[in-house]
């Protein structure tokens, strides 16, 4: 995938970049200056840039990246060279600019086919509570998705439709399986102490960056088949985030946007997210997702980004400010 920066005519007064910690930076004034930020706003440690259509909030030393009240994870601090800001450019190209210009990911939106896959079942209950259990729940918002984008028109397939244990690997090679373009939505609710809480949707990490909460080994320097879709992979997460927290309101925790190496994010060889809709272990969220008015609400999101993924996607690009 072509980056941003690879596109830039780079002049004298566009993109600064430096080594911090062996790895390259790029200058918020860079980013300011091709994405037509209005402004950049520093208060102490928080840095904001601003146009008409995009907000995007950092904290220098901090990893979390806020684009229009989304959060995205970054995998490496933003820093700072004296009194200049900066973003790594793994984050940059992997990241920034996918969301921001999602028309410049080639391909990405001629599909008509969704692959849901509904996690865990048959022996593999997942996430239990006194409620119910994890298994159940994904296949019932997996029901609610396919019933409404069927009837919008689209290819519907899920790996399981039914309370059967499927392996990681078959579930990779159910969705390969599936000929031509298509999109991967693997739907969970999560699990921990009793305080963790929100929700969160993770993309396949990209070469050299570890998986997510796991420090970096030799084996996150290799590409996997996943890797393909880096760029639409981001895109798709950023669409059904978004769109979820708008269904769920101010109440539910956001997260974030993260960054793993799930077995069922690194094989499958269409545009694949991994989401996790609250946690079975949190009290109140555990009443939540018992609501069928809350699983209606998770599936009416998905639904609701699938459509606006596939409209950003596949308009006519629109270059950036490379002035």
């Amino acid at each position: 995938m072509t980056t941003a920066l690879a596109h830039a005519a780079a002049p004298a007064s566009g993109w600064e970049l430096t080594k911090i910690d062996g790895r390259d930076y790029i200058s918020i004034g860079g980013i300011k200056r091709f994405y037509n930020f209005d402004k950049v706003t520093r208060l102490g440690d928080s840095v904001v840039l601003q146009n008409a259509k995009v907000q995007m909030s950092l904290k220098v030393g901090g990893n979390e990246c806020l684009m229009n009240d989304v959060k995205f994870i970054f995998s490496h601090p933003i820093a700072t060279v004296g009194e200049k800001v900066y973003v790594s450019r793994v984050d940059f190209s992997k990241l920034i600019d996918p969301v921001l210009r999602p028309t410049f990911i080639q391909n990405a939106g001629d599909f008509n086919t969704v692959v849901l896959d509904p996690g865990h079942g048959g022996k593999d209950p997942g996430a239990t509570n006194p409620f119910g259990t994890e298994a159940n729940y994904n296949v019932n918002v997996a029901d609610r998705v396919k019933t409404q984008l069927e009837s919008k028109g689209f290819k519907v397939v899920m790996t399981r439709d039914s309370n059967l244990y499927l392996s990681l690997q078959q579930r990779v090679d159910f969705a390969n399986s599936v000929k031509g373009n298509a999109i991967y939505v693997s739907i969970h609710f999560n699990s921990g102490n009793s305080t963790a809480r929100g929700i969160e949707t993770f993309t396949l990490s990209p070469p050299g960056i570890p998986n997510y909460e796991h420090v970096f080994k030799e084996a996150d320097l290799t590409s996997r088949a996943g890797n393909e879709h880096d760029s639409a992979n981001i895109a798709l997460a950023t669409s059904v985030h978004g769109s979820i927290l708008r269904r769920l309101g101010q109440n539910t925790l956001d997260r974030g946007i993260k960054r793993a190496r799930f077995s069922v994010l690194s094989g499958v060889r269409h545009p694949a997210i991994l989401l996790e809709g609250g946690f079975m272990s949190h009290p109140n969220e555990a009443r939540l997702i018992e609501n069928p008015s809350y699983q209606a609400a998770i599936a009416n999101g998905i639904v609701d980004a699938i459509g606006k993924y596939r409209f950003a996607v596949g308009r006519t690009p629109v270059a950036a400010n490379q002035n």
